[in-house]
């Protein structure tokens, strides 16, 4: 029963992460927590999250721009350290609350100046990778703040979510060597349970590309904007 239930946790969050580019964590590790302890819950959501930052490449090859991912996930990966560095000299619910009232004012101004663009280059690129990661190295949300940084380009869907993923999945693998090298491991039954949460992993983000492929490329702004909004709510109303 609990495997089940996971697997349906996992193709509801895959979804998500997938349509939006941000969100599997948000939605998952609450929900796994309550069950697990914190280094068991990390490993198991990093394992889900790194395939589905695979699936996004594998299914969205087609948005693949090497070039801007580059620009974007280098200084956003450099950043990222940077930012951390900071985490510890400010409360963690001030830090959440902070960036929940920056993503709803950003997605207000979103709405508000609908023709908003940042014009993509490779400089811009790399402004909105720094300032990307520094801020989700202090905030600790990375997905969410880098989806907001690459709505501003106003990107096809398909290069928006294999840049996000691209990105993720460098992250990801980094993240994962930590936590097994720092000797997180998994329970057996979830270990044996990844034969069944991978492909649901899969099945979540098949369901997602489908939903997207429908979603009028005028309209997917607004919908990743919408997903930032309630994770912004959620920070601003029950800071971590």
């Amino acid at each position: 029963m609990q495997i089940a239930l996971l697997s349906i946790l996992v193709v509801i969050a895959s979804s998500v992460g997938t349509m939006t580019g941000f969100g599997t964590s948000t939605i998952m590790v609450p929900v796994i927590l309550l069950f697990y302890p914190v280094p068991q819950t990390l490993l198991f959501v990093g394992i889900i999250h790194w395939f589905g930052n695979l699936w996004k490449l594998l299914l969205f090859r087609q948005g693949i721009q090497w070039k801007l991912i580059l620009s974007f996930g280098i200084p956003g990966i450099v950043a990222t350290y940077l930012g951390a560095s900071l985490v510890f000299a400010v409360s963690g619910a001030v830090l959440s609350r902070v960036l929940g009232l920056f993503l709803i004012a950003y997605v207000v101004y979103l709405f508000a100046k609908s023709s908003f663009k940042v014009k993509q280059s490779i400089a811009t690129g790399a402004l909105g990778g720094a300032a990307s990661g520094f801020l989700a190295g202090i905030f600790g949300i990375g997905g969410a703040v880098r989806g907001m940084f690459l709505t501003a380009f106003d990107l096809p869907k398909a290069v928006y979510i294999a840049t996000a993923g691209a990105i993720a999945l460098v992250i990801d693998t980094t993240r994962l060597t930590t936590y097994l090298l720092e000797g997180a491991r998994l329970q057996r039954h979830l270990l044996y349970g990844m034969l069944i949460f991978v492909p649901a992993s899969f099945l979540g983000a098949r369901l997602a590309k489908r939903v997207v492929d429908k979603i009028p490329q005028a309209h997917f702004r607004k919908v990743v904007a919408v997903f930032l909004l309630l994770v912004g709510a959620k920070l601003l109303l029950f800071p971590a």
